[in-house]
């Protein structure tokens, strides 16, 4: 009995013994299973942290190429700003500075003198012959950015909105009349009739000799109509650029000759603007007249036309 009771003791304790074994190995899994959590977990912050670094990047790459982008549109801005084609008005006939050779092409000692400042400043333009009077009211209407058409330099253009650049040559305003004309100076205008172009220097000068003079003026738009009319016989006299009407009498055999002791004071030349936003224009054209002054380019074009 009492070998029996010992044997149940035994048995007991080796029950509790193994229990608590069991116990022990439960709580290792709980253990191993916290680590793998925390690995988890600073696994998942350190994807985060890459993910927060990926996203930081790609926001810096965003950035970078917006400002490239935005750097490149400014590039782009700047290019076409400096690379603007610039429109010219020019006269159509007034020879030797503008007008048609046989060819059709328009050329001249303001074409000349353009082309060669143009090529020096590196800058384009587009040449338009649309007369006097349409260069000037196309300017104003801001459809030309300048005009180059032997306009005169003078104070009163100056304050009604022309704005000039440096004188590129300096002319003179006289009369000539027919060939077979006896009149010989303002004197021997009382009564008659004599052609001007409208808004010219030379209109300018006419008009303030008629009163004095006794003499009435008949108004053309350009130069060739005008000496037609004084060919012709329409009018007496006419009033126009010393150096055109000389010119066209040489080059074209035309019937008229030129009134000693008729010219004014000579003024000069200039390329014009009516908007100063264009003055970079005037200074272009400043900066490559004297070049081309200095080159000699231009006594080259001067000569070509005038023989000077």
């Amino acid at each position: 009995m009492k070998k029996k009771m010992m044997m149940a003791l035994l048995t007991a304790t080796m029950v509790l013994g193994l229990a608590g074994c069991g116990s022990k190995g439960a709580e290792a899994p709980e253990a191993d299973t916290s680590a793998e959590e925390s690995a988890d977990a600073e696994g998942t912050d350190a994807a985060d942290a890459e993910s927060t670094d990926d996203a930081a990047d790609a926001e810096s790459t965003d950035d970078a190429a917006d400002a490239e982008t935005t750097d490149d549109a400014s590039a782009d801005a700047e290019t076409s700003d400096s690379g603007k084609k610039w429109i010219i008005a020019t006269d159509t006939a007034f020879k030797p500075f503008e007008y048609k050779d046989d060819s059709g092409e328009y050329v001249g000692i303001d074409v000349d003198i353009l082309a060669a400042i143009a090529k020096d400043q590196g800058f384009e333009y587009d040449l338009q012959a649309l007369g006097w009077d349409a260069s000037i009211a196309a300017c104003q209407a801001g459809q030309a950015d300048g005009m180059i058409a032997g306009a005169s330099i003078t104070d009163e253009r100056k304050n009604s909105g022309w704005i000039f650049s440096d004188g590129y040559y300096d002319a003179n305003q006289s009369m000539a009349v027919a060939e077979s004309s006896d009149i010989t100076g303002f004197a021997d205008l009382n009564g008659k009739t004599v052609a001007a172009k409208t808004g010219s220097m030379s209109a300018d000068y006419a008009e303030s000799l008629k009163d004095e003079y006794g003499f009435n003026i008949t108004y053309f738009e350009d130069s060739p109509t005008m000496y037609q009319a004084v060919v012709g016989g329409q009018v007496d006299a006419v009033f126009d650029d010393t150096p055109i009407m000389a010119s066209n009498i040489k080059d074209t055999g035309l019937a008229m000759k030129l009134v000693d002791g008729t010219g004014n004071d000579p003024a000069s030349y200039g390329f014009a603007i009516f908007n100063s936003d264009n003055q970079e224009l005037v200074d272009m054209f400043n900066a490559g007249l004297a070049d081309i002054k200095e080159d000699g380019t231009y006594d080259e074009i001067i000569a070509k036309y005038l023989g000077e």
